[in-house]
């Protein structure tokens, strides 16, 4: 619990940010969901569009601060591969 006036902000700006994030992070597991659903169905022209709709979202992960650069890149190089590989 906190004991300072500064602490209980803290708290609360925490809570709103999680909220936030939490968000983000699900809006790009369903993008990359979409993708992995039409790569199953070994539809390569529908992955493609997938994929082309799941990039914005997964850079936009990054300038907001939810995933790490790196990760996006190993992600969407996995995605590609697969997609190629059809």
């Amino acid at each position: 619990m906190a004991n300072h006036k500064s602490a209980e902000k803290r708290i609360r700006q925490i809570a709103k940010r999680t909220a936030i994030n939490r968000a983000r992070m699900s809006r790009v597991r369903t993008f990359v969901k979409k993708v992995e659903t039409a790569i199953a169905s070994g539809d390569k022209a529908a992955a493609r569009d997938a994929f082309q709709l799941a990039q914005p979202e997964l850079h936009r992960a990054i300038t907001k601060g939810v995933l790490h650069k790196n990760t996006v890149s190993r992600k969407l190089s996995r995605l590609a591969t697969r997609i190629n590989a059809l």
